[in-house]
């Protein structure tokens, strides 16, 4: 890679990002399968199962094929009839972006894929992931929707208030 300045972050072009998201997808898809794969294996051969057992196992099946799917589909390059690259999808490595949140689905949905081996109590890790989002949620729309309506509802102070106010406040001093 070429040296970049000081301080500023250079630029990807868009051949780059394809590949980089080719190889991106390749291990989030290998990570989800060597996760689920001996994970189903080992439990359906050696451990006794029950119906939320089963129930959690087709969950996170549809969460991993979901996740890598919704990643797939970001990451989609068009190409031109004739080969050429016209758009090369949404960058999966970027920093901040929904990407970011998906790896992360993945990881923690593999992750208790694994643990659940040792017990049936850590299905309850999977409940980090709508906490995680209504935490997003909460951060990003529902506080600064509220923080702008109370602001708007503070009556606004005439001048003379405001000047008396003023004077309170140099006298505090």
């Amino acid at each position: 890679m070429a040296p970049t300045q000081k301080g500023k972050q250079g630029t990807k072009g868009a051949k780059q990002i394809v590949e980089e998201n080719k190889t991106t997808l390749a291990f989030y898809r290998n990570m989800a399968i060597g996760c689920a794969a001996p994970a189903l294996l080992l439990s359906f051969l050696v451990f006794e199962f029950s119906k939320v057992t089963i129930i959690m196992y087709i969950l996170s099946l549809a969460i991993l094929g979901g996740a890598y799917q919704f990643m797939a589909f970001m990451s989609q390059a068009k190409f031109s009839e004739t080969g050429a690259l016209l758009d090369s999808g949404n960058d999966l490595n970027m920093e901040g972006g929904i990407a970011e949140n998906v790896k992360d689905l993945i990881i923690l949905t593999s992750g208790t894929l694994l643990m659940a081996l040792i017990s049936n109590y850590f299905w309850l890790v999977l409940l980090l992931a709508p906490m995680r989002a209504g935490w997003m949620l909460w951060g990003s729309f529902i506080k600064p929707w509220l923080a702008q309506r109370n602001a708007q509802e503070e009556p606004e102070l005439d001048e003379k208030k405001q000047k008396k106010m003023e004077r309170k406040m140099r006298r505090m001093r």
